[in-house]
């Protein structure tokens, strides 16, 4: 009987989504302590950080973590968790999950696709996968953003902050700073996929490297290392836009121009 072997069958949309987004949660979970740290660098130094109160200053992503641990106790690394995880299951089993179907539709069914193609289904997905979860991480944010010791929590519980800010500021303000995100997401797509060819042509035609595990590990890692200098900019408006409290801003732009007329272009890379 003629037929795809075991091995040879290509997985279902749904195997994609759920392996995608399992993935990316297990990784969420060991990752999330620093990604809490950098949200937390990212809005200090606001001239008008929501209460008035001082709080902890913050020295680095190590010293950061120290600090919180300290005056808030462990649990604060995982502020927001619940809405990370979801944010997780819902950004990546879109964003990967249909990356391969998106990339065929640009490819017109080709075997090979090229730079272009793979730039613009990685953008496509990227922005499908923002306006999905975004919700989700305007939620993350300001729990990762809330400190526990000043006086009140912002929000009790993940599904009272979905609440409160449909209730506060309407149902767009669910989806505030998706535009930031969405440029995001495009420039760390098309930067990652574009550097690390880069580097990877360059570390083979030197003879520096041969085609094998470490040539790509150098290339995933000064990829990484480039993205987030390109990147780390719009992170920081997007993460401070999107944890604002109502008329803090006027729009994401107005957002990035208070920070560099207040703080100097080295707010930018906070975090």
């Amino acid at each position: 009987m003629v037929g795809f072997k075991p091995t040879d069958v290509p997985p279902t949309a749904a195997v994609k989504f759920v392996g995608a987004g399992t993935a990316a949660c297990i990784a969420d979970l060991i990752t999330f302590p620093l990604d809490t740290a950098k949200v937390r660098l990212q809005v200090q130094g606001e001239t008008k950080a929501a209460g008035s109160m001082k709080t902890a200053q913050y020295k680095g992503v190590f010293g950061t973590i120290a600090t919180m641990v300290k005056t808030e106790g462990p649990r604060s690394l995982y502020n927001g968790l619940v809405a990370g995880l979801q944010r997780q299951m819902s950004f990546a089993s879109v964003r990967i999950g249909l990356y391969d179907s998106v990339k065929q539709i640009y490819t017109k069914g080709a075997e090979h696709a090229g730079i272009g193609s793979r730039l613009l289904a990685g953008c496509t997905t990227g922005a499908m996968a923002v306006a999905v979860a975004q919700p989700t991480d305007v939620v993350k944010v300001r729990f990762q953003a809330q400190v526990r010791t000043a006086g009140g929590r912002r929000y009790q519980g993940t599904m009272d902050a979905y609440k409160t800010i449909a209730r506060e500021e309407g149902i767009r303000g669910l989806w505030k700073g998706t535009s930031p995100n969405v440029a995001r997401n495009a420039i760390v797509n098309c930067t990652e996929l574009v550097t690390y060819d880069l580097i990877k042509d360059l570390l083979l035609r030197s003879n520096l490297m041969t085609d094998n595990l470490p040539c790509h590990f150098t290339s995933a890692f000064g990829a990484g290392f480039c993205t987030t200098l390109i990147a780390s900019p719009v992170d920081v408006v997007k993460t401070r836009y999107m944890n604002s409290p109502p008329g803090q801003y006027s729009s994401a732009v107005s957002c990035a121009l208070t920070m560099l007329r207040t703080e100097g272009p080295l707010a930018c890379y906070k975090g």
